[in-house]
């Protein structure tokens, strides 16, 4: 990358989240034309990017793990403004919003960003490597969250249809709470080997050069401007995206995947950048890690506000859904048992996500 090509990229990403809290100044509150609509829309594009920009930014100065722990907490808490902010606006119709984004996420993170890394490694390297105790350990976090918050919903008996009663809400957003808090000990305290980059022939894998502890706080600064400016742009666009989604003929449902691939669109380019550099444990530990935030930490706040605005909440996915829950941890599980994968795991995976949005679309 050239000296020219940085300084129009530390310009663009420094530009984003100053004129995305300018535009929310500007439109808060008010109803948006169409193509003032998309012009928002952009700008908060625009912003996303460059929140996760910043947050990888400290994340290369603070070292891995922290590093994808960084990138997943900014990552959720885009997530969980874009859901609470829906949730307030969209009434009893949005009951169900929260769950759809969750699970849209954990099967974005685990079929799409997990796919994609395995394959461009893959295809770049001829096998990927990466370390079984770390992975496999993120996707049984994973595989616990989702079950007791997602699918365990659908069975309980205290109250009529897919819903927790609010004991049973409060539990498993403490549960969720406790298993986010468990990982990320073990993740960056107790066993941070697990979650580092696989030596490949007395070699780590490439990776790079960590920026100046200026350059870390500016961008932590950044950071915190442009999550401001996300939420509160995602609440003046929500109508466009209602409506959109309603225009195209998509079920309701869909805006959660809307949110979803919003939110995690930057954080999927962050992975394949450290795929097409040999770092595919790095690649997992966003994936995985971003599955685990979104459910460790989403639930918890959606709960409160839940319980707090009494806004109803629907948690428990229906039977296609859950059927292709627990493909993908089956799947998940064969892919990260041996510790090394081909080209063939990555395109499962694809194929794993393709299946969900089409029947996303087409349930």
């Amino acid at each position: 990358m050239t000296v020219a090509t940085r300084l129009r990229a530390v310009s663009w990403t420094g530009i984003a989240p100053v004129l995305a809290i300018a535009v929310l100044g500007l439109t808060w509150g008010r109803v948006l034309p169409g193509l003032l609509a998309l012009a928002v829309a952009a700008i908060l594009a625009a912003a996303v990017m460059a929140a996760v920009h910043h947050a990888e930014v400290i994340a290369l100065r603070v070292g891995e793990p922290f590093g994808s722990l960084v990138l997943a907490v900014a990552v959720t808490v885009i997530e969980v403004g874009l859901i609470v902010t829906l949730m307030v606006d969209g009434g009893p119709e949005a009951a169900s919003l929260a769950r759809d984004t969750v699970f849209a996420a954990v099967m974005i993170t685990c079929n799409g960003i997990v796919g994609l890394s395995l394959l461009i490694g893959a295809i770049r390297f001829g096998l990927t490597l990466f370390n079984a105790e770390g992975s496999g350990a993120a996707l049984a976090t994973v595989a616990t969250l989702a079950t007791l918050s997602l699918v365990v919903p659908a069975f309980t008996t205290s109250e009529p249809g897919p819903v927790f009663s609010e004991a049973q809400l409060a539990f498993a957003a403490l549960a969720s709470l406790a298993l986010y808090v468990s990982f990320v000990i073990t993740q960056t305290v107790r066993h941070r080997d697990f979650f580092l980059p696989v030596v490949v022939n007395g070699h780590a894998a490439e990776h790079a050069e960590p920026p100046s502890a200026r350059a870390a706080w500016i961008s932590l600064g950044l950071l915190l401007v442009a999550l401001v400016a996300v939420v509160g742009l995602a609440k003046v666009e929500s109508p466009a995206i209602e409506a959109s989604v309603a225009a195209l003929g998509f079920p309701l449902s869909f805006v959660g995947v809307v949110i979803a691939l919003l939110v995690l669109l930057p954080e999927t380019i962050a992975a394949v950048r450290a795929a097409h550099r040999n770092r595919i444990q790095i690649s997992l530990n966003l994936a995985f890690g971003s599955a685990i935030a979104s459910i460790g930490l989403t639930i918890p706040v959606i709960a409160v506000a839940s319980i707090w605005l009494d806004v109803p909440l629907e948690l428990g996915l229906g039977a296609t859904q859950m059927v292709l829950f627990a493909l993908t941890i089956v799947v998940a599980a064969l892919t990260v048992v041996p510790g090394r994968a081909t080209r063939l795991q990555g395109s499962v995976h694809l194929v794993l996500l393709a299946a969900f949005l089409f029947l996303a679309i087409n349930p």
